[in-house]
């Protein structure tokens, strides 16, 4: 219609995109727009209030349909197609809760329990609506029951949709909550399914890391003091073949996983026996994204907190040395991390050779440019006791900076 002269009556067009309405529907603020623009101005912009009136606006599900004015449309259109005006096509009527709620049904029935699967996972990467709609029918719980099912009978057909549905959409935190009975049952059958193999083998084992991350953060203590260790096992197994089972979300969500487990002197101790202190160290090495080194340095930390953990990363030839890089070179956070390693290391593990180390890898000099910088007044404690309480032993080689370190332990 670029190119023709053909006066468009102005309640035809779009507020926002100044386009004829295909799908006209009407706000509780009165003004009516095409469903596509007006959903992607809700769901996706920085504002939630009416463009025209400037009105708070609640979800897309209060946007009513105007029939009678998408009528008049598709009337105008059809009058001026000799003009080049293409005719609109009635839309088709609009997914609601209920759909998914009769999908659910389906699950229940092994007749038509895949195909309910590939629609919800199409449904599910289509739009925001449809995904909320479906947190609105109980979507979410109905994919980890399918899960958990699958568990019990030890089959894989149908997991990949519903983890990718889960993925999607989300398991709401205040969803998650509600299923304390049902979350061994969950754990172990998302664990159940790292271990499982598939065509598609990182996005499903992505996916069910990050089905596992929800779950963890929400559950309660009594859940994960009573964690198994397979479950580190299988979680550490996944952080050592990153490359090739899980993707970078996926990596975050693993570690995410270990990290809420900390808390638990004896999860701690599973995951070193697990390998955990290696597998971060490596990981690490790979120079990751800022936040991965956050959470690697956060599990790292309490891992070193027990003498376990502090023998395994001193055993790892990079470990005194990749923490000392990251200082000053990722965030505060991670500085505050590094810093505390190190002050566990330096306090219950100091034997001679590391005292060395730390000289050999920079760690002393790091420590010293980092008491020039604005941080926390905790952290620049920690730091000059890390230094003070080997500066003897640092004094007697000839390559450190006397004059700097001596500043710092008066």
């Amino acid at each position: 219609m670029e190119d023709i002269d053909v006066e468009v009556p102005k309640y035809f067009i779009c507020p926002i995109s100044l386009q004829i309405m295909r799908d006209p529907v009407t706000a509780i603020t009165g003004i009516t727009y095409d469903r596509e623009s007006i959903e992607q101005w809700l769901l996706k912009g920085k504002s939630t209030n009416c463009p025209v009136t400037q009105q708070p606006l609640p979800t897309v599900s209060d946007l009513t349909p105007n029939h009678t004015l998408r009528r008049l449309i598709q009337a105008w259109c059809n009058e001026n197609a000799s003009l080049g005006v293409d005719r609109i096509p009635t839309p088709k009527p609009s997914i609601d809760k209920f759909h998914f709620l009769k999908l659910i049904k389906q699950l229940q029935h092994p007749d038509s329990k895949m195909k309910a699967l590939k629609e919800l996972d199409l449904l599910a990467a289509k739009n925001e609506r449809n995904r909320k709609y479906m947190v609105e029918a109980g979507v979410p719980k109905a994919m980890l029951s399918f899960i958990v099912d699958c568990f019990k009978e030890d089959c894989v057909s149908g997991l990949e949709e519903a983890l990718s549905v889960l993925f999607l959409i989300r398991i709401p935190s205040a969803e998650a909550k509600l299923l304390p009975k049902q979350n061994d049952q969950i754990i172990k059958s998302l664990i159940w399914v790292l271990g499982c193999e598939f065509n598609t083998q990182v996005m499903v084992k992505s996916h069910a890391v990050s089905a596992l991350k929800s779950i963890i953060e929400t559950a309660s203590s009594v859940v994960l003091e009573r964690l198994e260790p397979k479950f580190f096992e299988m979680i550490v197994g996944v952080l050592k073949q990153c490359t090739t089972r899980i993707t970078q979300q996926g990596i975050n969500s693993a570690l995410h996983v270990l990290l809420d487990a900390c808390p638990w002197g004896r999860n701690r101790l599973m995951m070193v026996e697990s390998g955990a202190v290696s597998a971060l160290i490596e990981l690490e090495l790979g120079s990751p994204e800022k936040r991965t080194t956050e959470l690697i340095l956060g599990i790292l930390f309490h891992l070193c907190s027990c003498a376990d953990g502090r023998a395994e990363f001193l055993r790892h030839k990079g470990g005194i040395a990749v923490v000392t890089k990251r200082i000053m070179r990722v965030s505060p956070a991670a500085d505050d991390r590094a810093v505390l390693i190190l002050s566990l290391i330096s306090k219950f593990s100091a034997t001679s050779w590391v005292v060395h180390e730390m000289l050999e890898v920079g760690t002393v000099t790091k420590l010293c440019m980092l008491l020039q910088l604005d941080c926390a007044t905790y952290l620049k404690e920690k730091t000059m006791e890390v230094l003070r309480s080997h500066s003897d032993d640092w004094l007697k080689f000839p390559c450190i900076d006397k004059t700097v370190l001596t500043r710092y332990i008066k």
